[in-house]
């Protein structure tokens, strides 16, 4: 249950993240479609591990949970960095529109799918929070949460 709870907090966060971009417009940077991606995987583990009911499946996916969860905070802690010490010379992602305009689309649509915002940029802000932050907090609550249940299935015999 605690899983699949897991796996809809990543779907809400995904959705989230479509919301910003979609309705309010946020541009999402490099650091955030990775983040995207490392969200995606952690949640393909929570739903593959809360339906197998096999103590090792558990011991693997906690490991693989704290694996991915590890991934995003690193790079969510990297962006918040970013945003409390922003480099003088931006080089984390260009415009869309001077992608099109510059490449050929065969460069340009990889380059699309990679973000295109700013990632020293705070455009949106929560309890002080950045999106980053955020972001960082959540990763590391998962891996809390892949230490207790690593911990429950080693205690279980």
């Amino acid at each position: 249950m605690a899983l699949a709870l897991l796996f809809l907090a990543c779907v809400g966060m995904l959705a989230f993240g479509q919301y910003l971009q979609h309705v309010v417009g946020l541009e999402p940077c490099p650091m955030c479609i990775v983040q995207r991606y490392a969200l995606i995987l952690v949640a393909l583990i929570a739903i593959v591990t809360s339906l197998s009911r096999r103590r090792s499946v558990h011991i693997g996916g906690a490991v693989l949970l704290m694996s991915g969860a590890g991934f995003g905070s690193y790079v969510a802690a990297r962006q918040s960095w970013l945003q409390w010490y922003p480099p003088e010379v931006v080089s984390c992602g260009r415009d869309f529109y001077g992608m099109i305009e510059t490449f050929p689309l065969q460069r340009a649509i990889p380059m699309i799918f990679r973000g295109s915002g700013d990632c020293s940029k705070v455009d949106w802000t929560f309890l002080g929070g950045s999106i980053a932050n955020w972001s960082f907090v959540c990763f590391s609550a998962f891996i809390v949460f892949a230490l207790a249940l690593l911990w429950q299935q080693v205690k279980r015999r």
